[in-house]
């Protein structure tokens, strides 16, 4: 076991009530890593960071996703070193991890509900997996928030085996609400998916996900490093992007 994860490991713990949920429910909501007064400029950030993207990064189906916001500016740069997200990681993985991906994702007005799915079915090799979104806006039942049934990440099974629809509403779904910057952090085996942007304006988010560290990340985010970001970055951030 590396010295860094041990650093790590001896600094980073939950709130008892926090990590009792994470292990319960498999998702919590939480204040960010973003200050209320820094909202603004996140957001001002985000907005230029998706119009200068390439457009290999821009991926366009039902929402908008753009790719690489490790390489994307200082202002997303605290968001994966934040410390309760890396004790959830501690929690849930139990080891050595890494970053897998970090993208933003936008709901336009008149986005449809996703389909409740995982992003990592238990058991799977490398599993398990800790995702995460930071609420650039706030998240509101009415605007495309992401719903979460609650203890599914202990189910064996997923979705599709047990619902004909996986876009219909679940019994005992949850819709995670928060206000600007707060964060979401989730099993990957828990059942999710956002739910439909009935809203006039779009609704952002930064998301990604940690993985074991010996397993492939979903970006080669080694060879995507720019030198202006490895010059910027600490050893930490360093260490979870395997670039040290």
């Amino acid at each position: 076991m590396d010295e860094f994860f041990r650093a790590i490991a001896a600094e980073s713990k939950l709130p008892e009530s926090i990590a009792r949920q994470l292990t319960d429910a498999g998702y919590v909501v939480i204040e960010g890593p973003v200050a209320h007064n820094k909202c603004e400029q996140l957001a001002k950030a985000y907005d230029a960071a998706v119009l200068a993207a390439h457009p290999d990064d821009v991926r366009i189906s039902s929402s908008t996703r753009i790719s690489d916001f490790v390489n994307r500016g200082p202002d997303f740069d605290e968001l994966y070193i934040y410390g309760p997200l890396l004790a959830a990681c501690c929690q849930i993985i139990a080891r050595p991890f890494r970053l897998s991906t970090m993208h933003a994702r936008t709901l336009e007005p008149g986005t449809p509900v996703e389909s409740l799915h995982v992003d990592f079915k238990r058991e799977d090799d490398g599993w398990p997996m800790v995702g995460f979104i930071v609420m650039v806006d706030e998240f509101r039942s009415d605007n495309g928030a992401t719903r979460f049934v609650p203890g599914s990440h202990l189910a064996t099974n997923v979705p599709g085996d047990v619902m004909e629809d996986a876009t219909a509403e679940y019994d005992g779904e949850v819709v995670a609400c928060g206000p600007a910057g707060s964060i979401i952090i989730y099993n990957g085996s828990v059942w999710h998916g956002w739910t439909a942007n009935r809203s006039a304006k779009p609704r952002r988010s930064i998301q990604g996900a940690f993985i074991r560290r010996e397993q492939q990340s979903g970006v080669n985010l080694k060879a995507r490093m720019r030198p202006e970001t490895l010059s910027r970055i600490g050893g930490l951030a360093k260490y979870l992007l395997d670039v040290e």
